[in-house]
């Protein structure tokens, strides 16, 4: 949790860091998991104190943001099965949204095991997807902290670190899982074709092959 005068700041945070994700997840991946290693972190260690202890709490955020940062920048030779996991957990979690109440961990964990070996025999595909719908859903969840809406402000700065991805940050508002769907799509296309696609490295190449030839 983060004081509320370092609410605004973190939704900040959050959409800068989830534009990167969303547009740039696949070419700039250990960039990525170090944004997400930093913002997990942070939350995970300025939990530790009340909010009243301020001082004490940045200095905890900054901290557990670096140790975790590290940790993510550490694994990643896994990180594409860590993403996939993260990404089957959270899909268990949408579904039983629909279902309602919360998945078994059991089924979190197999979810979770599902994601990691899928995104390991597709991995580029998995990066993109993940990091594009990750990262859109971030950037709404810092848009709507930063137009004042506040259980968005909550998860900005929440004592429970999985809050900071809740599954409906405004409630009144029907079109946000549509914007979420429309940003993550164009955050998909976006690295498919242009950011992360394999055309340009593949140009490269051939401009590098052809003085060889001649």
């Amino acid at each position: 949790m983060l004081p509320v005068a370092y609410q605004l700041p973190a939704a900040v945070v959050l959409v800068f860091g989830g534009i990167i994700a969303c547009f740039l997840g696949y070419r700039l991946f250990k960039f990525v998991l170090a944004i997400f290693g930093f913002i997990l972190g942070a939350l995970a260690a300025s939990s530790i104190f009340g909010a009243s202890e301020t001082t004490g709490m940045v200095l905890a955020a900054i901290v557990g943001g670096l140790a975790g940062a590290l940790l993510l920048l550490a694994a990643y030779f896994v990180g594409v099965a860590l993403v996939g996991a993260g990404s089957g957990a959270l899909l268990a979690n949408l579904l039983w949204t629909w279902i309602e109440g919360d998945p078994h961990p059991f089924v979190v964990v197999l979810f979770s095991v599902a994601g990691a070996l899928l995104a390991t025999w597709l991995q580029r595909y998995v990066i993109i997807l993940a990091t594009a719908f990750g990262g859109a859903w971030t950037v709404l969840v810092g848009a709507m902290a930063l137009m004042g809406n506040r259980q968005a402000l909550d998860a900005a700065a929440a004592g429970d670190i999985w809050v900071a991805y809740p599954l409906n940050p405004a409630p009144g508002i029907p079109w946000l899982p549509w914007a979420w769907v429309a940003l993550g799509l164009t955050g998909t296309l976006a690295q498919m074709f242009v950011t992360g696609g394999q055309s340009g490295r593949g140009l490269k190449s051939n401009r590098k092959r052809k003085p060889q030839e001649g």
